[in-house]
């Protein structure tokens, strides 16, 4: 099969945004006017295509990222099919718990649409998703919505967007009207009013912009030629001669501005009124890149480890990378990944670079969220799913085996979560083992681990709803019935200064001895370092041999923890010399010399415990925010920032995780009902001795 549409116009980009933002509602749209679905599904009535699965239609809330396939010809086209683009767009969670989500999408998109809140403008978990985007360079357009919402403003969602996003925002619409006047948008590019008429607002009409906000349009269409041909010097000497750009060569340089990160184009409207988002999905087409306006993806090689590049052409070496595992009930395991470059194609042999193994293509299916159409090939710059791979995760990349490359994986946040699990019954017990090992396939931030000394499976994840939304899964989707213990917090152990130890393994009997000899320095390092091993043995103290054994005994020793049973973490060690024995030495005995050693230096470095902050962001009614206020202090929360958004309070504070459990009935209770709060992960701190002695206790306990 021919491809039917030319790199150039295919846009893979995702839409993103804090919860509620009303990201899942604006992908309803893009399926309906798109022609994908015949009927707009509405989050509220849990009848959307996007969010399929049963948690996400009984909570409102978006938890997987859905990936699918649509085409949109631009409304100026009026209808021209050789414009038709494809578009493969995953819509992602909000919620923080779900980062993961985000994160991934994010790393094999080419652009992304972030959706605003028209009454509450930025908000945190916007600013982490953006934040995201940047890390992983990643074009965006804003569309600020629900401007038909009591309380919207334009003018404040757009001013928190420079102030706390970027600087390069630039509106290209201003709304007419807001709240229950909300008629429509005048593009400034244009300047024509544009009105959407018909049941779902599916007729678009253009007229003149009304006289009371001729002024307002003149004044901010100044703004953005300005702001545009800043960033081209033809353009800049034509407009200093007082001739004005034509419209082409605007959007031409916008478009480029945009791909290179140096502007961001802001749209408005209103999904839920059907308003608006025809134009967001002509602005996709206008500034979002193609894969061919990107540069090419960079890898390395397996083997030799020099640095390799792939171009987004079908005829180039396959390079594939799988962002996401699910678990589908009718086809078992769906792998879904993104082409950089050359053809998957079904029934040949790939190479999973990644983990050195080989994988055949039995099946390739196009996603349209939750249905699935079965295709022969997949092209590059296209995103698909295959079925049934064996050994495949996250992160890895899919290559031709003859030119193998590895593309850059994905880095994922570390738990700060634990429960304890266990099944009800003897027969939940061997289902439990699958539904959590094909979980964690799924999920790279949620882990499985067993506890050594009580035998019981603890879970961790990255928040309360996190494990109680998987818990729930593990119920419905693989029939396992389970009791879930209180939330544990993932402290962490480190150092506060320099030490040194010394690790002596002497084991005398008949026949064969034990001897191994260590001395070790350590250093603590900065926050989120890791873990550093440095060799400084002279002369031949130790044998290289025994070199590998003394550090992962060290390493072991960090992983089970000395103070408190936690990982040690930020840790630099320096082996600086030892000594061994002709006949005695062995692996093992360095190991537990390596392991005795680094027990020693960490007590003489001073141990700490640190436990995760969370960033918490408290919106209150004015009545009770000094309830609030206290109440944070009393949790040992420091308060960063107060303000304003309309009627209601905004508190920022850094709260530690372990006081935050059951905080929304705590806060329904204080405020009757009319306080919310969003909370993510945001750094490991030292805890107060008190505490931590408490902790300590607990734990020997």
């Amino acid at each position: 099969m021919p491809r039917q549409y030319p790199i150039e116009k295919v846009r893979d980009f995702g839409i993103i945004a804090h919860i509620d933002a009303g990201k899942t509602t604006t992908s309803e749209r893009v399926l309906f006017y798109t022609g994908v679905s015949h009927k707009i599904g509405e989050v509220h009535e849990g009848a959307t295509v996007m969010d399929w699965m049963e948690q996400e239609r009984e909570r409102g809330i978006t938890i997987t990222s859905a990936a699918t396939t649509c085409f949109w010809i631009p409304t100026y086209a009026k209808g021209n099919k050789e414009l038709e683009h494809r578009f493969n767009i995953i819509d992602t969670p909000g919620h923080i718990d779900f980062t993961v989500e985000v994160k991934r999408s994010l790393r094999v998109l080419d652009g992304a649409v972030v959706v605003f809140d028209g009454v509450a403008g930025v908000e945190p978990q916007s600013e982490t998703n953006w934040h995201y985007a940047d890390e992983y360079k990643v074009p965006r357009i804003c569309f600020v919505n629900k401007l038909d919402r009591t309380g919207a403003s334009f003018d404040f969602s757009f001013n928190s967007i420079l102030e706390r996003l970027t600087p390069n925002a630039v509106a290209l619409q201003i709304p007419i009207g807001l709240e229950n006047d909300f008629e429509g948008v005048i593009d400034l590019l244009t300047m024509k009013a544009i009105r959407f008429e018909g049941e779902h607002g599916e007729h678009i009409v253009e007229s003149e912009i009304p006289e009371n906000l001729k002024d307002e349009a003149a004044k901010r269409r100044h703004i953005l030629i300005e702001k545009i041909v800043e960033r081209d010097d033809t353009l800049m000497a034509m407009y200093l001669e007082g001739k004005e750009p034509e419209l082409d060569a605007l959007k031409a340089v916008l478009r480029k501005a945009t791909i290179e990160n140096t502007l961001v184009p802001v749209l408005c409207g209103s999904a839920l009124k059907n308003k608006g988002v025809q134009l967001m999905l002509d602005a996709v087409i206008d500034y979002l890149p193609s894969p061919m306006d990107l540069p090419p993806v960079k890898g390395i090689h397996p083997k030799t480890h020099e640095e390799i590049e792939r171009h987004p052409k079908d005829d180039e070496p396959l390079a594939a990378l799988a962002f996401k595992v699910a678990t589908d009930p009718f086809v078992g395991t769906l792998t879904y990944f993104r082409v950089y470059s050359g053809t998957m194609k079904r029934g040949s042999y790939i190479a999973n670079t990644t983990k050195d193994s080989q994988e055949r293509v039995s099946r390739i299916v196009r996603m349209h969220a939750n249905h699935r159409e079965e295709v022969e090939e997949i092209y590059a710059g296209d995103l698909g799913a295959l079925v049934g791979l064996k050994n495949t995760t996250t992160g890895d990349t899919l290559a031709d085996p003859e030119q193998p490359i590895i593309l850059e994986t994905i880095t994922f946040p570390e738990p700060v979560i634990s429960v304890r699990i266990e099944p009800k019954t003897k027969a939940d017990q061997e289902k439990m083992g699958v539904a959590l090992h094909r979980l964690a396939e799924e999920d790279p931030t949620f882990r499985v681990a067993g506890d050594m000394e009580t035998g019981e499976t603890i879970i961790s994840g990255m928040g309360e709803l996190h494990l109680e939304i998987l818990v729930d899964r593990m119920k419905r989707e693989f029939n396992v019935e389970a009791n879930v213990g209180r939330p544990q917090v993932a402290y962490k152990e480190t150092i506060k200064r320099e030490g040194e130890g010394e690790g002596k393994y002497i084991r005398q009997s008949g026949g064969r001895g034990q001897y191994g000899h260590a001395k070790i320095r350590v250093e603590p390092l900065e926050r989120g370092a890791g873990f550093e091993f440095v060799d400084a043995v002279k002369g031949g103290a130790i044998p290289k041999e025994f070199i590998a054994p003394i550090e992962k005994g060290i390493k072991e020793t960090m992983e089970k923890g000395i103070l408190a049973g936690y990982p040690i973490i930020d840790l630099k060690v320096t082996l600086y010399d030892g000594s061994f024995h002709e006949v005695d030495s062995s692996e093992f005995a360095f190991k537990i010399a390596g392991s005795m050693a680094l027990q020693e230096a960490a007590k003489q470095a001073k141990l700490m415990l640190l436990e995760p902050i969370m960033k918490v962001q408290v919106i209150v009614p004015p009545d009770f925010l000094g309830d609030v206020t206290g109440d944070i202090s009393s949790k040992r929360g420091k308060i960063k920032a107060m303000g304003e958004r309309g009627s209601v309070r905004l508190v920022d504070a850094n709260i530690p995780l372990s006081e935050m459990f059951g905080y929304s009935t705590t806060l329904r209770s204080m405020t009757q009902g009319r306080g919310s709060f969003t909370m993510e992960f945001s750094h490991y701190e030292e805890m107060p001795q008190n505490v931590a002695q408490a902790v300590i206790e607990g734990k020997k306990k």
